[in-house]
This record gives structure tokens, C-alpha cells and sequence, in this order.
């Protein structure tokens, strides 16, 4: 095999509704950069609430026959989608890099990931099996279903433009349902692939519809009557935001938010196993990961012996455009968020931290207008500090010093946000204590990025979630239906007359 094709499509990126690319001049739009080059590649169109009113309309009305449709069929679509998904792997992770910036393993990693969930939600008619009680009362037999809930949508972010989506319209779907995505404007190209590829696999026209935007778009989705239920994945302030209006809306919501990702590290731990394990959480996909590490634990004398190697790895990653095949990371999605992160690095040195990388003024040779910031380690970070605290989203790795396991784990649970942890160690009791003592809802001992695998299901605890139901897995299937309960009685086994009383099982 030769090298991938970059994506190189210039075409404005437009809606899919009913099945077809839905365009207008008049629509707002947004440019869509190339963070390598830093220049505008195309334009996608941003709806308003009358476009996501068609989005929904189309959904809505396909909604039903779609329903009607037995598990078995829509699996087969799925099947059908399944194997259009891997023959087109490396063009989608190729979108990805061109839009995101992520080095191109890295994207065909996360399609690979997003891949695995609709070969779980191929298992649907499994999935959607109920539970019957025989006699359970004279003459009564009782059964519960699960139906799905009609119209529900996604909202989702630019750092998986491919796998979040994934997350949640195959389940969805394969469970009865029709789906509006709204996807990130930064790297919108993906979800329309996928669009066409739902189409070829012989989805009808409706069930699955993509509507690009901002805030216009999500708000329109939020407050749209004919809308039951939106999951989210993004930053804590707009989950809270999306669970509240859910809720006054009268509509699910599983809305997934921010992390401050912690990995302890002990003294007895293998060290070139948590250096490889540090360098590579912190730093891969440029820390534009929800589940990035971003702090490290190091216990006792371990930061001693682990700071000059971090140091050494950190200077030396190769920072540079995501299509060249020794890349270890990218560059940052956008300008701003670039000076964002640029910001909080500022903020460390000010309040003290000890600042002994600096990834701030990196230029990579041939792509100098690209939007580029190299890796930044700092060192004796506190919990009082900016950078401790608040969701930095880029490749920061801040070092927290602790004397103790015990001060290591409280340090963990006291931060506002759980949604994945991880520790290093060959102590099996300290590994089997802080998995059953640490708040989060993601958990890896000597594994630095715990990401569940499709039948597990993804989420965090705290400020990381707002909602009751985990994304993907059995919880992702319970999410996207309703429990009905049936009780049954035939003639033959009827009392006579009327009876007054709460009944019980007889």
C-alpha cells in the first residue's frame, strides 16, 4: 500500500435532509480551516431553526414505517453500513486529520473505535429482547418491551468528528429510532460521509438527517416539540446548559461534559511504562481528548526519578503535519483556541508553577501559518492554580507532587470533575483500593486512557455528566428506548364481577 490521500475537497458543506444534500444561498456560513496550513478549505453552511424544523419534520415523518421495520431488517442495514465503514476507513480518517488536525493513525484509530459500536449495535435484535414472568397471577401473564422513543438527536464535538457521532446514531437507529446530528462546524465533512454511506447501505430516506450549525441549530433542537430526546458530548458549561433545557423541554438527555484526567503514578511503578503512558495520553491528538491525561500524580519519590525523562520526551516529540507518517501529533484545530490555550499556560507561570517545557511560538518548516503549539510540561502544580482546575483542552501536562497514596487519591476526588482516572503500580492492593475507592466514572489501572470498549458504554461521574445513562453499551440501547410493561388476561380466567381493590398476585 502507498501512502494515504490527503482530503483535499474545496466543495461548501452543506445539510442532508430527506436524503439529500440541502443547500441555500442564503444560509449563514462558516469557514472550515486546515489547522496544518492554516487556511480556509471550504465553507459549511450553519441552519437555521427552520432548517432544523425540516431536518425534523423528515425524521419525524420516516419515523414510524422505519419503527415498524423488525430489528432483524434494520440490522442488516447496519451489517450493510458496517462493511461500507471499513472499505472507507483511511478516506474518513484522512477528513479527519484535513479538518482536525490529529496525526492520520491517530484518526484511523478513532473510526476504527467508532466502528466497533455499530458492530455492537449489529446485535440489536439481542438487545432489544424483553422479559416475561408466566402466571404472574391467576390467569395473568406480565412482559416487559422496549419501544423506541421516535425523533432524538446528537450533538457533538470537533475532537471526534467520526467516533462520538457514532456513538450514538447506530444504537439509535438499529433501535427503531430516526436521527438528527448536528456535528461540530469545525470538521464537518465526516458526517456527511457517513450520511452517504447510511444512504448506499439502504437506510430510507429521513431515518438519519445532518444538520450543520452552531447554537442556532441546538437551541432550535432543544426547544422542537417533535424532538424526545439529545445526547451531547462537550464542554461542562453547555452539558449543564443542554441537560437543563432538556429537562424544562421535557426530553432526555445525555449530556456528557468536560475532565481534568488524573493518573497517579507510584513509587513501585514501571517507569518506562508511565513515562510511554504520560507522553502519550497528554499528548496525542494534540490533548484535544476528553479523556487526555492531564495531570500527573507522582508519588513519593517517583517525581524525582520521572521529571528529567518527561522533560526529554516531551522536547522530542514530533510535532508536525498529521499526513507525514512519523508524526506524534498535530496541530491545534483553530487560532483561537491556540491563544486559549496559550492563555492558560501564561496563567501556570504566573501563579507559580515551575514551566519546564514551553510549547508556545513552535513552527513547523513549510507550514508556518499552520496552528501550532508544541508540548508543555509543567512541574509542583497545585490544586489552587488555574491550570489544575480548569479543563485546559490542549498538550499541557501539569505534575502534582504527593507524598502518599492516600493524599494522591483524595487529591483526585476532590476535583470537580470524574470522568476518567488512572494509576500506575504493581501493588495489587493499592490497584484493586483505588479502583473501588477513586470518583470517576472511567478507570485504568497501568492503562492511561480507559475508554471502554462498545459493550461497556462511556461516561463520567460529577461535572463530567449530566444525566443517568452512559453513552453507548447496554446503557446507550436503554437511553434510546422506553420500558413498557404489558400484563395479559384471557376470558376463560376472568373473575366475575367488579373488583374494588389494589389487585395482588393471587
Amino acid at each position: 500500500m502507498g501512502a494515504p490521500l490527503p482530503f483535499t475537497a474545496t466543495a461548501d458543506v452543506a445539510h442532508v435532509i430527506q436524503g439529500r444534500a440541502v443547500s441555500s444561498a442564503q444560509s449563514r456560513r462558516q469557514p472550515v480551516f486546515n489547522p496544518a496550513t492554516g487556511a480556509v478549505c471550504r465553507q459549511v453552511e450553519l441552519a437555521d431553526a427552520a432548517q432544523v424544523d425540516a431536518a425534523v419534520a423528515a425524521a419525524k415523518a420516516a419515523f414510524p414505517q422505519w419503527a415498524d421495520t423488525p430489528p432483524v431488517r434494520r440490522a442488516r442495514v447496519l451489517f450493510k453500513f458496517l462493511e461500507l465503514m471499513n472499505q472507507h476507513r483511511d478516506t474518513l480518517a484522512a477528513m479527519i486529520t484535513a479538518e482536525h488536525g490529529k496525526v492520520f493513525s491517530d484518526a484511523q484509530g478513532e473510526v476504527t473505535r467508532g466502528i466497533e459500536i455499530v458492530e455492537f449495535a449489529c446485535g440489536i435484535p439481542q438487545l432489544l429482547k424483553g422479559d416475561y414472568t408466566e402466571q404472574v397471577s391467576t390467569g395473568i401473564d406480565n412482559w416487559t418491551l422496549r419501544q423506541p422513543l421516535g425523533v432524538v438527536a446528537g450533538v457533538t464535538p470537533f475532537n471526534f468528528p467520526c467516533m462520538v457521532p457514532l456513538w450514538m446514531f447506530p444504537l439509535a437507529i438499529a433501535a427503531g429510532n430516526s436521527f438528527v446530528l448536528k456535528p461540530s462546524p469545525l470538521d464537518p465533512s465526516p458526517s456527511v460521509f457517513m450520511a452517504e454511506l447510511l444512504q448506499q447501505a439502504g437506510l430510507p430516506d429521513g431515518v438519519f438527517n445532518v444538520v450543520q450549525g452552531d447554537k442556532v441549530a441546538v437551541d432550535a433542537l432543544l426547544a422542537h416539540p417533535d424532538v424526545k430526546a439529545i445526547s451531547f458530548v462537550g464542554s461542562t458549561p453547555v452539558a449543564h446548559h443542554i441537560a437543563q433545557e432538556a429537562a424544562r423541554h421535557g426530553k432526555r438527555a445525555q449530556a456528557l461534559g468536560g475532565a481534568k484526567n488524573h493518573m497517579v503514578v507510584m513509587p513501585d511503578a514501571d517507569l518506562d511504562q508511565a513515562v510511554d503512558a504520560l507522553i502519550g495520553s497528554a499528548f496525542g491528538s494534540a490533548g484535544e481528548r476528553c479523556m487526555a491525561i492531564s495531570v500527573g500524580v507522582l508519588v513519593g519519590d517517583v517525581a524525582e526519578r520521572i521529571m528529567p525523562r518527561l522533560v526529554e520526551r516531551t522536547r522530542a516529540l514530533k510535532v508536525k503535519n498529521g499526513m507525514e507518517p512519523d508524526a506524534e501529533m498535530g496541530p491545534i484545530v483553530t487560532a483561537a483556541a491556540r491563544e486559549r490555550i496559550a492563555g492558560s499556560i501564561a496563567s501556570g507561570v504566573e501563579q507559580g508553577a515551575k514551566l519546564l517545557v514551553d510549547g508556545r511560538g513552535y513552527s513547523v518548516p513549510g507550514f508556518e501559518q499552520g496552528f501550532w503549539l508544541g508540548g508543555t510540561l509543567f512541574d509542583h502544580v497545585t490544586p489552587d492554580m488555574r491550570i489544575y482546575q480548569e479543563e485546559i483542552f490542549g498538550p499541557v501536562l501539569s505534575c502534582v507532587r504527593a507524598p502518599d497514596f492516600a493524599t494522591a487519591l483524595d487529591l483526585v476526588n476532590r476535583h470537580a470533575y470524574g470522568n476518567g482516572v488512572a494509576c500506575f503500580t504493581r501493588d495489587g492492593h493499592v490497584a484493586r483500593e483505588f479502583g473501588r475507592r477513586v470518583q470517576a466514572g472511567m478507570v485504568g489501572i497501568n492503562v492511561p486512557i480507559p475508554v471502554p470498549m462498545a459493550w461497556h458504554g462511556f461516561g463520567g461521574w460529577k461535572a463530567s455528566l449530566f444525566g443517568d445513562m452512559h453513552a453507548y453499551g447496554e446503557e446507550g440501547v436503554r437511553f434510546y428506548t422506553k420500558q413498557k410493561s404489558i400484563m395479559q388476561r384471557w376470558p376463560e380466567s376472568t373473575p366475575k364481577g367488579a373488583e374494588f381493590v389494589m389487585p395482588t398476585a393471587k
